[in-house]
């Protein structure tokens, strides 16, 4: 199997940050890694996904089915659901649990745990690899003779730009 050069998604660090190229990258990253899997990126799916990077923000699933009826009007509920299912299982969003909703991925070439920041401010999520906090995290875990299957840890207070520290 070919492995996926990391997309180079980043998330606003500045004003120079080109969301459009942002979402453009996500979207090609999605359906190359789709078409490498031999699984389908349906047309619903791709809508779900796009609408889901039109920000940094996380989406609830019913502000995207309210904003997905224009364009599929038949979809319900579970319309949406079974696409966010397909995307979180192709590592091409995160359900950001405390929030319960969804954010793009920003390494979905490949397999990684994550630190969300979440700022209560302008609602934008960042994520970040934090190695040395999920290495912290893991010898813990060891300690404990904790065995985790997944680890997404979800911080929230206020991005640079929120707390006055500069552009974000």
């Amino acid at each position: 199997m070919k492995t996926l050069v990391e997309p180079t998604l980043n998330l606003p660090e500045s004003n120079a940050h080109n969301h459009q190229q942002c979402v453009h990258d996500a979207l090609k990253t999605a359906e190359h890694l789709c078409s490498e899997r031999g699984v389908q990126l349906t047309s619903i799916r791709h809508q779900v996904l796009e609408l889901i990077w039109e920000s940094h923000k996380a989406v609830k699933a019913y502000e995207l089915l309210d904003r997905i009826k224009p364009l599929q009007n038949a979809a319900k509920p579970a319309t949406i659901y079974r696409a966010l299912d397909f995307l979180i299982a192709q590592g091409l969003v995160h359900r950001v649990e405390s929030l319960n909703a969804f954010v793009g991925c920003r390494c979905s070439g490949r397999q990684h745990e994550q630190l969300l920041l979440i700022c209560k401010q302008c609602e934008e999520v960042e994520e970040r690899t934090a190695g040395k906090v999920m290495q912290a995290l893991s010898e813990e875990f060891r300690q404990a003779g904790f065995t985790a299957h997944s680890k997404a840890v979800e911080v929230h207070g206020l991005c640079r730009r929120c707390a006055g520290l500069g552009d974000a």
